[in-house]
């Protein structure tokens, strides 16, 4: 989906005059982001579109971070394919069920005496993001059949 065409279903939802009050904008602009590039010939490119030149310009995914916190939610990379034998799935599905449990364990440690602190809350962050990105990578590689990859995953994810 373009990014046009995502603003253009947004606003069926949302009253774009709404928006342009509240962003101090004209209305006129709000429409034009709606509207596909070589239509609205203006040059006022919509903030989707500038987000991603963004990260493409710096190659830095915490602003898609940054995005999806703002959001509610969390950005996952998604790995990149390669096409391998399927055989190891079996180890790489032990070896995430062992992330979980690698997670639960700095809980509990955290936990123990029935407080945690600022850093062991950012422990338990760090580990948890990490888990959710390798589950991801995990996923992702299952649904392209190629689970040699979801073990070199798993395996640089792996605590020192």
């Amino acid at each position: 989906m373009q990014s046009h065409e995502l603003l253009r279903e947004v606003f069926q939802e949302t009253s774009p005059k709404q928006i342009a009050a509240e962003l101090g904008l004209s209305l006129s602009m709000i429409y034009k982001w709606a509207e596909p590039p070589e239509e609205n010939g203006s040059g006022s490119t919509n903030p989707l579109d500038r987000i991603n030149a963004l990260i493409r310009l710096t190659g830095d995914t915490r602003l898609a971070q940054w995005v999806s916190e703002r959001a509610g939610g969390f950005f996952i990379k998604n790995p990149k394919a390669h096409w391998l034998h399927p055989h190891l799935v079996i180890p790489a599905t032990n070896q995430i069920v062992q992330e979980f449990a690698d997670l639960l364990a700095v809980i509990a440690t955290a936990a123990f005496d029935n407080s945690i602190s600022k850093e062991e809350a950012k422990t338990i962050r760090a580990r948890w993001e990490d888990l959710k990105s390798v589950t991801e990578g995990f996923v992702r590689h299952c649904e392209e059949g190629n689970f040699v990859a979801v073990k070199d995953e798993l395996s640089r994810k792996k605590p020192a």
